[in-house]
């Protein structure tokens, strides 16, 4: 298989088409049902079980968690029209310090689906001209629009659970 890219090796072009923005957010919907899917079978040893210094299976799941806050307040800076978006926490403390692999799984998987439904609903009350507003991106450096900013949170938990997949491979 392929090696994945990290995450903050990634590049982006925000040239997003605003008309798939129902696309997009199916995938923000479907994140935690793919998420559960996924986990659920597993047995704790593999869920927790580290390489190296990478983050395992239930920190991975913790990490996407632990972003959803991040992520409404982008939406809400765009909303209010500010000119920068609320910068991230590029050392992930937050996953760092959480002790997800202590956690309950399914604690971990009802909160990121509340999070995550808390986040579709906001998204889906707005008005079309809404993803059109634009905002910089502070760790790229570039400006980006709301539906951009939509498809980079779909794209982050696509990259962690495309993590998670090789994880649960690399047990095999």
């Amino acid at each position: 298989m392929a090696e994945m890219v990290p995450w903050f090796e990634r590049k982006f072009t925000f040239d997003v088409p605003e008309g798939i923005f129902p696309n997009i957010l199916e995938r923000l919907r479907g994140t935690p049902a793919r998420l559960e899917e996924r986990l659920r079978a597993l047995p704790r040893d593999v869920l927790t079980r580290k390489q190296g210094s990478s983050w395992s299976i239930m920190e991975n799941a913790g990490h996407l968690f632990d972003l959803e806050p991040l992520w409404l307040e982008r939406v809400d800076d765009f909303i209010k029209g500010s000119e920068r978006l609320k910068t991230a926490d590029l050392t992930n403390r937050k996953t760092h310090e959480a002790g997800h692999n202590s956690s309950a799984l399914e604690t971990i998987l009802s909160s990121f689906r509340m999070a995550r439904s808390k986040l579709v609903g906001k998204l889906e009350a707005l008005n079309p001209a809404a993803f059109s507003k634009t905002a910089l991106h502070p760790r790229l450096n570039a400006p980006m629009r709301l539906v951009d900013h939509i498809f980079f949170v779909a794209e982050h938990d696509d990259h962690h659970l495309a993590r998670i997949s090789m994880l649960m491979r690399s047990g095999d």
